[in-house]
C-alpha cells in the first residue's frame, strides 16, 4: 500500500523531527508518528528499536495518517495506547499514594509489589521520574505532615506522633532539618526568629537581601523596593524584621558588587530552605560555572533524574535567593531563555555580563 501524502514527509538528516526520532526523545511522542516501509509497522519517537534508514520512513503528523498506511503499530513502542512513560508515571503515583496514605512507612518490598515490579527496577523508576527516591519521598512527604500536625495539635507529642514518629528521640533528630527552625518555633509559626534585611541599588534595579542566624533566606530583585520588603514580609509573617545595619549593609554591597562585575564572584553563607528534591537542585544550579548555562534537562540529568524536566523547573521557578543560586543560568534545550522569577531581561543581562566576565 502506498504511504498517504497528505501532511506526511520524507526526513532528512538536518530534519528537526528525525533528530528527535535519533534521540529517541520521549518529549516528543505525542507531536509526531513515523512509519517504515520495509517493516510495514509505524511508531513513536522514542521507540526503542533499530533506527530505520531515512529513505524508508515517512513521518506523520497524526496519529490517524500513521494509521492510513496499513501498517502494523509496533509491539515495542505501542503507538496506538499508552507510551512506556505514561504507563511509569502511573504507577509510580500509584505508590506515592500508598505512600501518602500509609500510616507507617511502606518498605521498599511492598511499594514495589503494589505495582508489580522488582525492588530494584521499582527504586530506578520511582527515583527518574519524582527526582527522590522512595525513602526521600516518604520523608519529604514525612516532613510536610509533621508542619502540618504542628499547626494543628495540641502539643508538639501529638504532632510527631501523628505524623509517623514512634519516638521523641527521632523526631528531635530530624526537626531542624525538616523545619529550618525548633518545632516550638515553628509551631508558633516562626514567631521570635529575627530575620535582617536591608536594600540596595544596582543597574538591574533595588536587591534586597535578608538572613537568618544561619545565613542569607532571600535575595529579591525588583523595580520597588518597597514591594520588595513586603514580598519578605508575606514569607516571614511572625518574624522580627530588623533593618540592616551598615555590616549587614555592606553583604548587599556585596551582592550588588557582583551584579555588576561578576567576575568579583559571590560566597556568601546560605540558609535554604525548600524541600529535599528543591535542595539538590539548587545545589547543582551553584555548581553551574561562571558564564556558562544549563539546560532544565541537564540539571535533571545531573541530579540523577532524568525525566523530572519540569520539577526542575519548578524548583528553579521557587528559588527565593537569586544570583546567589543562579536558577538564571538554566535554558531551555534550544538556548531560548524561558522564563525567570526577576523578568526576562535580567536574566539576559546577568548571562551576558557573566559570559563577557568568564572571557576577559
Amino acid at each position: 500500500m502506498e504511504h498517504a501524502t497528505d501532511d506526511v514527509s520524507l526526513p532528512t538528516e538536518k530534519d528537526s523531527r528525525w533528530q528527535l526520532v535519533l534521540a529517541r526523545d520521549h518529549t516528543a511522542d505525542g507531536s509526531f508518528w513515523y512509519s517504515v516501509a520495509t517493516t510495514r509497522i509505524y511508531c513513536r519517537p522514542s521507540c526503542p528499536s533499530r533506527v530505520a534508514n531515512p529513505q524508508n520512513v515517512t513521518i506523520h503528523d497524526t496519529l490517524e495518517q500513521a494509521r492510513a498506511t496499513g501498517f502494523r503499530p509496533c509491539k515495542r513502542c505501542n503507538p496506538d495506547g499508552m507510551s512506556q512513560d505514561a504507563v511509569n508515571a502511573t504507577l509510580v503515583e500509584k505508590a506515592c499514594r500508598m505512600i501518602e496514605q500509609s500510616p507507617e512507612p511502606p518498605s521498599l518490598t511492598a511499594l514495589a509489589e503494589s505495582v508489580g515490579l522488582s525492588p530494584s527496577y521499582f527504586h530506578r523508576l520511582f527515583k527518574a521520574e519524582t527526582g527522590l527516591t522512595p525513602k526521600g519521598y516518604t520523608a519529604a512527604h514525612r516532613a510536610n505532615r509533621v508542619r502540618k500536625q504542628l499547626l494543628q495539635q495540641p502539643s508538639v507529642t501529638d504532632a510527631f506522633y501523628d505524623a509517623g514518629f514512634n519516638s521523641s528521640g527521632r523526631f528531635y533528630e530530624n526537626s531542624i532539618g525538616m523545619l529550618g527552625m525548633t518545632p516550638t518555633r515553628y509551631r508558633a509559626g516562626g514567631i521570635d526568629e529575627d530575620i535582617r534585611f536591608a536594600v540596595g541599588q544596582s543597574s538591574l534595579g533595588a536587591i534586597l537581601v535578608a538572613s537568618s542566624r544561619k545565613g542569607v533566606v532571600s535575595i529579591l530583585i525588583g523595580d520597588n523596593p518597597d514591594a520588595l520588603v513586603r514580598e519578605l514580609q508575606d514569607r516571614f509573617t511572625k518574624a522580627n524584621l530588623i533593618g540592616g545595619d551598615v555590616e549587614y549593609e555592606a553583604m548587599v554591597a556585596h551582592v550588588v558588587g557582583f551584579v555588576e562585575a561578576p567576575a568579583l564572584g559571590l560566597d556568601l553563607p546560605l540558609d535554604v530552605r525548600g524541600t529535599a528534591f528543591q535542595q539538590r537542585v539548587w545545589q547543582a544550579l551553584r555548581e553551574i560555572p561562571l558564564g556558562q548555562t544549563a539546560s532544565y534537562s541537564d540539571i535533571a540529568r545531573k541530579i540523577g533524574s532524568p525525566k523530572a524536566v519540569r520539577a526542575v523547573a519548578g524548583a528553579c521557578a521557587s528559588n527565593n535567593i537569586a544570583v546567589a543560586i543562579p536558577c538564571h543560568r538554566v535554558v531551555r534545550n534550544d538556548g531560548d531563555l524561558s522564563g525567570y522569577r526577576w523578568g526576562v531581561d535580567r536574566k539576559r543581562s546577568l548571562i551576558e555580563r557573566e559570559a563577557h566576565a568568564r572571557i576577559r
